[in-house]
């Protein structure tokens, strides 16, 4: 199988095939994503790359952030991909690679698969997905299948609304986006920092205004490790909405498991403790209970075990 996928900084193409321990990828290149060429060019690269690696496949994934149309195979003006507007991606790749097995999904919807079919899900029946990296977004599995919803639109969570102040994610301030994400909560952090620092008090993550714009999850980790209370502050305000965000998944969806990527994974310990408070606080008992909430377990190779995951999606739905 080949998986493309497709994001702001980079893309990378992997090849695979699925074992009866999992799934191996045989090889695996990557590319800057280049934001002055047209997508065709980028797919074009994406598919030339491609046929260097093998020319022996069954079956095409790709995974791409949304929003898109997974039945029509349009990319639809994703945020992180400037120009990428109503694109025909699936015909392209179709057409480029000559396979008419070519599956699209949104990377949380590829992700869920990912994690559902080889990572911290496997084995569950219900199970939901969140990004957590530079932006916010769901993929669920329900009753054994990916449930995508009539336009493929389904489990874009980052749009809820959580309250009416906050960090703007997704086109919306206050957005589950916006404050449990990435750039949610960098944004998050330069906000607290900009309002400490004109008061004339310190900050430990962010020294000056003029180092507003350097702040990053990452940075502010860095310093809520170090034992900075302000940094944590941060965390914490971001694990209470993760919380909240949470309990409604648990009350709707009632799921085994919920699958965190990115942040989630590398901060679990800045962020588990105020999460858990908010779920005991607000989800049912009933639900609470028979829903485990675990970091995703592919790490760094998520993304291609995720384009690959929706080549191996592809197959099934060609048989059928």
């Amino acid at each position: 199988m080949i998986g493309l996928d497709i994001g702001g900084t980079k893309c990378a193409v992997s090849v695979g095939w699925e074992t009866e321990e999992g799934l191996h990828i045989e090889s695996r290149r990557e590319i800057p994503t280049d934001h002055n060429i047209p997508p065709y060019e980028i797919l074009k690269q994406l598919c030339d790359m491609a046929r260097e690696m093998t020319d022996d496949f069954s079956a095409v994934g790709i995974s791409c952030g949304g929003p898109l149309n997974s039945r029509t195979g349009y990319i639809l003006s994703p945020p992180n991909l400037p120009g990428w507007d109503d694109v025909p991606a699936v015909d392209i790749v179709r057409e480029l690679l000559g396979s008419e097995a070519v599956f699209l999904q949104n990377d949380a919807n590829a992700c869920a698969l990912a994690e559902w079919r080889y990572g911290a899900g496997r084995g569950t029946e219900n199970m939901v997905f969140l990004t957590f990296g530079s932006g916010m977004g769901a993929g669920l599995i329900l009753n054994g299948k990916l449930y995508d919803g009539t336009t493929g639109m389904a489990g874009e969570v980052g749009h809820m609304r959580m309250c009416e102040w906050g960090p703007v994610g997704y086109g919306k301030s206050g957005s589950f986006e916006g404050f449990c994400s990435g750039n949610g909560l960098a944004a998050l952090g330069r906000m607290l920092a900009q309002e400490e620092l004109q008061c004339g008090r310190r900050v430990s993550y962010c020294k000056t205004m003029a180092d507003l714009p350097a702040v990053t999850a990452k940075s502010i980790a860095q310093a809520a490790d170090a034992g900075n209370e302000d940094a944590r502050r941060v965390y914490a305000l971001c694990a209470e909405k993760l919380g909240a965000g949470l309990a409604v998944l648990m009350d709707i969806l009632n799921p085994e498991c919920i699958v965190i990527g990115s942040v989630f994974a590398r901060s679990e310990n800045l962020l588990r403790e105020a999460m858990e408070k908010v779920i005991e606080r607000e989800a049912l008992y009933h639900t609470r209970t028979a829903c485990r909430v675990v970091p995703a377990a592919l790490g760094n190779s998520i993304g291609d075990y995720a384009a690959l995951s929706c080549a191996a999606y592809a197959k099934k739905e060609c048989v059928k």
